[in-house]
């Protein structure tokens, strides 16, 4: 493990440094194997799902598993959007002229090699592989065994593409067993971020593990708020593709508070939930509103349940549903359903998670449909990166300084002084 470290080390500088054309050409030619592998592809995710079944693999992570021919497809129009945003390598973010003949430029720069650990979600290859190869990122992917063959399907697809590029393989590799990621975890010379997909026991595990630094996100307790002033049907339409849209995604609407104006409305949106499958678990308050609902035990509300199970909760006012929302969530996303104005401001100013909408579906905080092309995950944590994070999560910066043979003996007191001219960009 520790050579394949170095040598994707190796291959991330080259393929840093790479021509943005050859990065494009690259993905334009990842999203083209997809379509031509499609068949073969798909037959090593029935590979899996087949073993799954027999493993006794529950719904939700066969849901996670499963890929499709729709699936595939919209991973290549991600590559392709990757393609279309443009280089974000080398772009300047600031230029100050210390003197003459001596300029300072500040530049975007990749972060060098990554090492993702992922469960269940073979789609998840293709994502993060895409944003690599656009942010000149060296890439280590392991996932699940359940994945197994998918995994190393789309992996290969990813190292074709590079060397139709002309771009070293290694860039992008794959890798299998704990054993592999305990070794991993001890490169830090030559492995710079560890990005964890999936449970939040994962995540705690990996940040245990390693000096690397880790970028991931905590379970997806996610809200969904109906104000005094929301629209019924809106409530309903907002509340359904939260939960049921893909149950199992980190995304999908856990927990509904409800405030006690809007109770007259319950019944009709409870009706339209248990009409979707989804099993309700009440307190109190609520419970007198929804008929076949299940009493709320102590940890619903503060549980990602990841299937069509939702808790609901009767709050008295927005202030409550806050208080609510950062005493049981996660920090990962929250929705507000209402026609007021004020309410809806107050909730997008005070509600401290990565993602927070109004008037919208939880399920929309994702990478692609924030137009990011793909994600590597979503962070809740607070540094470098926050929610979905697409190609800029992945990008630092560099400093370059371009003299004619200046020396900073020259600088100081009755000496020269530094103009520090900033440049407008």
């Amino acid at each position: 493990m520790k050579t394949l470290a170095a040598n994707t080390r190796r291959a991330s500088r080259e393929l840093a440094s790479a021509s943005a054309e050859r990065r494009d050409a690259a993905l334009n030619s990842l999203a083209d194997i997809l379509d031509d592998r499609s068949s073969a592809i798909l037959d090593a995710n029935q590979h899996d799902l087949d073993a799954g079944e027999r493993d006794g693999l529950s719904a939700h992570l066969l849901a996670r598993l499963k890929l499709s021919e729709d699936k595939l497809a919209g991973l290549a129009t991600g590559l392709r959007q990757l393609v279309g945003q443009g280089d974000p390598l080398g772009r300047p973010l600031r230029q100050t002229e210390l003197d003459d003949g001596l300029m300072l430029t500040q530049v975007t720069s990749p972060l060098g090699v990554l090492l993702v650990i992922f469960e269940s979600r073979p789609d998840a290859v293709i994502q993060i592989g895409g944003l690599a190869l656009r942010t000149g990122n060296g890439l280590i992917l392991k996932g699940g065994k359940e994945a197994k063959h998918s995994n190393a399907a789309l992996v290969d697809c990813i190292q074709a593409a590079l060397e139709q590029a002309g771009l070293p393989r290694d860039a992008v590799v794959g890798v299998e067993g704990r054993e592999a990621v305990a070794s991993l975890l001890d490169c830090d010379h030559d492995i710079d971020l560890v990005i964890p997909r999936g449970s939040a026991e994962l995540v705690r595990t990996i940040q245990q593990s390693s000096r690397i630094p880790v970028m991931g996100h905590a379970d997806g307790i996610c809200h969904t708020y109906i104000d005094a002033a929301a629209d019924p049907s809106m409530a309903v339409a907002v509340t359904i593709d939260g939960k049921c849209d893909y149950p199992s995604a980190c995304n999908a609407t856990e927990s509904l508070l409800v405030h006690r104006e809007f109770l007259p409305h319950l019944s009709a949106l409870g009706e339209a939930l248990i009409a979707e499958g989804v099993t309700l678990l009440a307190d109190v308050s609520a419970s007198a509103h929804l008929s076949g609902a299940e009493t709320a035990g102590p940890e619903d509300g503060r549980t990602e349940y990841g299937d069509l199970r939702l808790a609901v909760s009767v709050v008295d006012s927005l202030d409550e549903a806050i208080d609510r929302i950062h005493a049981n969530g996660s920090g990962h996303t929250e929705s507000i359903v209402t026609e007021d104005p004020v309410a809806a401001q107050a909730f997008l100013d005070r509600v401290d998670s990565a993602s927070v909408f109004h008037n919208a579906s939880t399920r929309f905080a994702d990478g692609f449909r924030y137009g990011l092309g793909a994600e590597v995950g979503i962070s809740t944590g607070r540094l470098h990166a926050r929610g979905p994070v697409g190609a800029d999560g992945l990008l630092t910066t560099r400093w370059l300084l371009r003299g004619s043979g200046q020396v900073a003996a020259s600088y100081g007191p009755g000496k020269r002084d530094f103009k520090h001219r900033r440049i407008l960009l």
